[in-house]
């Protein structure tokens, strides 16, 4: 970053978050990163607008709202507070949340809508098409599953026939192209690009952009003379980050635009990187710098849904874990883009690792020797003397950090820092300052410890973004603050530290050995514990009613019969759809044989071909193998069926494929 740079206004934003629903890990996950990115920009001395919010009109909303009985508005402020008191729970560094019913919004929409009329950008027209109420957005016949199912969320669409209004998103498929192209990085990860380019060379059709049929939305300006007609929730929307910055009313805050990047979830991805774009082109607008879509979070392989009871609350694992420790996680586990699973063990297992002993045992050991044979006191002075190796490694991981971060590689942004730490211990296994003690090498000695102070203080600055209060407590034990004169001189400047004495710390990384939140199963099994004593007495006269029915050979059989069933874990490494069948999915199972057994099972109006790869299945191995449209199919899932649909039955734990079920 140059002089120039350091002054520079950066914008960052979050979606803003429809209020269907409350706050879930997916949600936390994108607004932890862009925090990262806002706090990180304010630490290099940057002017920052961070922006975040909740989306609040359209169909969805009007529909949740009557079934409960509430008013659009009123239902859209109490899940829109529940975001809202989340992200200030998590100390979300924000600078502006908004909502779409506010009224400097509300203006700015009315006005963007004018100059795209203005400059011919839109007219009118008759629609009729399929429409998703879910994911409030017109499909094609062809791109229906089925002819019926909306392919992005597989709930029915409705037939539509209405007076629309149009915009000419035609007219924009040559530019956007041509974005694209002067701009690789416009569309983060870099391998998203691709997927969003074949969508617009296939041809862009102009975009119905208001409804009749409801109206708990924004109504067309007054100069339209039109008020019947609502604007389409996505052209509201994502004008919201113009909007944030004063656009159609004040425009005071306008000198941020373009924004820096957009970070939002890859199922919003098209909306970001074909139809915001185009409006803005329409507005004579700057394009932002990058649209950045990462993947989901699943649990135990299962993407996360409340019919399955596998949904991950963020405040209770930060809670109990510590907020800190699960920024981090998020922002370490995954590579961004890909989609991520969350388990207690593997939170558990970077506290303990990555931050225990990396981290907090590095400090732990120069409190320790610093204070046995320095009385705690640490000088600089002889470091680059005995150690100049170490610093140059050190020197050319750190300066090559920050271009991971704005490419939202925050996985990438930790590995290098974890890097430097790792330098640091092996400097204290190599140097042993307790022999140097001994040999009377006392410069050696301080020298080590002080490299490692040094290295610690730069990873503080940098660590900063992602654990803030960590990161100044560590800083504030070795003697400075985390702030913008730090970060010039330790990191820009390759500074130093200056003599100081050491203070001591508490463990900031306590060890844990087990989950420290139940499982949706563990809550069942405390429930079904509190019913087992009821039920005792009546399973003692149904076992006494089975005996006698056993006499009588009643569907019984005996455990040799059971045991002809050869029932195995599988890993599902492959899955696609069955052309022309609305059932059946085929699978490629790995039972821990020479080759995966091909699996056709009829489970498609409940599992997407992407939902199962990774996950694990229990399969009946020794069936006999049978064709099913054609196909071979070489064993059979275990699933339960009810009233309320099909679900696989699946292993509590991970277990290597092949493994036994019995």
């Amino acid at each position: 970053m140059n002089e120039n740079e350091k002054c520079k206004k950066i914008y960052i934003t979050t979606p803003i978050y429809y209020v269907n629903d409350v706050p879930h890990i997916g949600h936390a996950y994108t607004t932890i990163i862009a925090d990262s990115l806002a706090r990180y920009s304010r630490l290099a001395g940057m002017e920052v607008f961070f922006l975040t919010g909740t989306d609040e009109h359209g169909q969805k909303i009007e529909q949740a709202a009557k079934a409960r009985g509430k008013s659009p508005q009123e239902y859209a402020t109490e899940i829109s507070n529940r975001f809202k008191q989340l992200w200030d729970d998590f100390e979300i560094s924000y600078d502006k949340f908004i909502r779409t019913t506010d009224p400097d919004h509300i203006k700015g929409v009315q006005k963007a809508f004018e100059i795209m009329v203005e400059k011919g950008d839109i007219y009118k027209d008759v629609y009729r098409g399929h429409y998703c109420v879910s994911c409030e957005t017109f499909f094609t016949d062809t791109q229906l599953i089925d002819e019926e199912f909306c392919p992005e969320c597989g709930r029915s669409t409705t037939m539509v026939e209405e007076e629309s209004y149009f915009f000419r998103l035609s007219k924009y498929q040559d530019k956007l192209l041509e974005w694209y192209e002067s701009r690789p990085d416009c569309i983060l990860p870099k391998a998203k690009r691709n997927e969003v380019i074949n969508f617009v060379k296939s041809g862009l059709n102009d975009l119905s952009i208001t409804r009749t049929s409801f109206d708990w939305g924004i109504k067309l300006p007054e100069s339209m003379h039109d008020p019947k007609h609502v604007i389409y929730v996505w052209l509201d929307a994502l004008m919201n980050y113009i909007t944030a910055l004063g656009y159609g009313t004040d425009e005071k805050l306008m000198d941020y635009w373009p924004a820096k990047v957009h970070l939002i979830g890859k199922d919003i991805l098209r909306f970001h990187a074909i139809y915001w774009p185009a409006f803005l082109m329409s507005l004579d607008l700057e394009l932002p710098h990058h649209v950045a879509a990462h993947g989901w979070w699943t649990r135990n392989g299962e993407k996360m849904s409340k019919s399955k009871g596998n949904v991950v609350d963020p405040k209770e694992i930060a809670d109990a874990y510590g907020l800190e420790n699960f920024r981090y996680f998020m922002l370490r586990e995954v590579p961004f883009g890909q989609d991520g699973d969350f388990s207690q063990r593997a939170l558990i297992d970077r506290i303990n690792s990555d931050l225990g002993n990396d981290l907090g045992n590095l400090l732990n050991r120069i409190i320790g020797m610093s204070g046995k044979y320095f009385d705690f006191h640490i000088e600089s002075d002889d470091v680059a003397k005995y150690h100049e190796e170490e610093l140059l490694e050190v020197k050319a991981i750190l300066s090559n950090v920050e271009p991971f971060l704005y490419e939202i590689q925050t996985n990438r942004y930790l590995e290098e820092l974890w890097k430097t730490l790792r330098i640091a211990n092996k400097a204290i296994d190599k140097a042993m300052p307790w022999v140097k003690m001994k040999e009377g090498k006392e410069d050696e000695a301080m020298a080590t410890i002080a490299l490692v102070a040094n290295i610690l203080a730069k990873v503080s600055v940098l660590l900063h973004p992602v654990m803030p209060k960590t990161t100044q407590t560590i800083a504030s034990a070795l003697g400075f603050e985390v702030n913008n004169d730090s970060y010039n001189r330790l990191i820009k400047e390759e500074e130093l530290l200056g003599e100081f004495t050491i203070e001591k710390v508490p463990p900031l990384f306590p060890r844990i050995e087990e989950p420290l939140v139940e499982t949706p199963g563990q809550k069942a099994e405390a429930k079904s514990k509190s019913e087992l004593k009821a039920k005792e007495e009546k399973n003692s006269a149904s076992r006494e009613k089975s005996n006698k029915t056993a006499e009588n050979g009643d569907n019984l059989i005996t455990i040799d019969r059971f045991f002809e069933v050869k029932l195995k874990v599988g890993s599902v490494m492959e899955a696609q759809e069955v052309p022309k069948s609305k059932k059946l999915l085929k699978l490629q199972v790995d039972l821990g044989e020479e080759k995966p057994r091909q699996i056709v099972a009829g489970i498609k109006e409940w599992y997407a071909p992407e939902d199962l790869i990774g996950t694990q299945v229990c399969v009946v191995a020794n069936l006999k193998p049978a064709k099913l449209m054609g196909m071979l199919s070489e064993g059979m899932l275990l699933a339960a069926k009810d009233d309320e649909g099909l679900c696989l039955i699946r292993p509590e734990k991970p277990k290597k494929p092949g493994t036994p079920i019995g």
